[in-house]
């Protein structure tokens, strides 16, 4: 869809404390035998996450409720959404990933059915599709082929992160600093899903690599109000703008993978990024699920989404500087 058609309908103002979370099952997914998995929870490197009681209440369902989601920027690289698909990755290589989302109305806490959710991101050595000549991966060129030699990533940053100016709509963008148009006509990692009558979609893609002055993130936009045509998913508006994020500890696990392991790239953790909003599940963290040791065999990831489907939130009023952090929806 367009941005003009994004913007049509009304954008009704609301009261954003309003804005809530389900909580699910304590905000981890526990996986069956213990010891045989690692769950990289809900803050950047220790177990738990900053929920906290305030501003929690009972939707319709009775079930507890907290504000979320934080609305970021939309980056230069989005694609409308003209591919319905699960299964986005197509020929790029990578750990297996499979993103499962849930979408819920934020104020009732009642799941949003037929809602449309876009996902978008980088590949393993940090390439995006349909932009490959502005990506600044390393580990591979555009597209692929051979990896350039240097020291594959450490326990650390494999340089420090940028300070000054944060990243613009050039290469190594992906926070801000407005909307570039393609350069070409690839479109791997990049799919749209109607969510179903629970609110939920699920992607099949490969867990992402990083690029310089970002940290290993998924893009992601929520609209309602539009159908679906011949040419795709077109109407309504944007009622959510954000990021998904990876624990650190999952990151430097997929580091010890090839091909993430020949990126020569600078990596920023998440700590340092300068778009994630230091909040958790309300900020976009995902919760992460695979078998310790064994990361190259798949990784689940899992997050309830609250946002408000009366709201439009294109990602161009998260933040008013290139790759600046985005202001909690709360």
């Amino acid at each position: 869809m367009s941005e003009k058609s994004e913007l049509q309908g009304p954008a009704h103002k609301k009261d954003m404390t309003r804005r809530r979370l389900m909580v699910l099952g304590g905000g981890a997914v526990v996986a069956a035998g213990l010891g045989t998995a690692v769950v990289a929870t809900a803050s950047a490197g220790t177990a738990g996450g900053r929920g906290g009681s305030e501003g929690k209440g009972k939707g319709a369902t009775g079930e507890v409720c907290y504000r979320l989601t934080s609305e970021t920027t939309e980056g230069p690289y989005y694609i409308d959404a003209d591919k319905i698909r699960r299964d986005i990755t197509e020929d790029r290589e990578g750990i297996p990933m499979t993103v499962r989302l849930k979408v819920v109305d934020s104020d009732t806490c009642k799941p949003l059915k037929g809602a449309a959710v876009d996902i978008w991101h980088c590949d393993a050595l940090g390439i995006y599709s349909g932009y490959e000549s502005l990506s600044t991966g390393g580990g591979g060129a555009p597209g692929g082929g051979t990896p350039p030699t240097g020291t594959p990533p450490t326990d650390a940053p494999t340089g420090t992160p940028p300070t000054g100016t944060p990243p613009t709509g050039g290469p190594g963008g992906g926070g801000g600093g407005g909307h570039e148009e393609p350069t070409d006509d690839k479109r791997y990692l990049r799919g749209t899903q109607l969510t179903d009558k629970h609110g939920y979609v699920e992607f099949r893609t490969v867990f992402p690599g990083w690029y310089r002055g970002r940290c290993v993130h998924v893009h992601t936009k929520v609209h309602v109000g539009g159908k679906m045509t011949e040419s795709g998913y077109e109407g309504g508006r944007t009622c959510h703008t954000g990021q998904l994020f990876f624990a650190e500890s999952a990151v430097l696990d997929s580091a010890k993978v090839a091909p993430y392991s020949t990126s020569t790239t600078e990596r920023t953790t998440l700590d340092d990024d300068t778009i994630y909003p230091g909040n958790g599940a309300e900020g976009g963290l995902l919760t992460l699920t695979y078998r310790k040791g064994r990361i190259a065999k798949g990784v689940l990831a899992t997050l309830t989404m609250g946002v408000d489907p009366d709201e439009t939130h294109t990602g161009a009023d998260a933040g008013a500087q290139p790759g600046a952090s985005a202001a909690p929806s709360a």
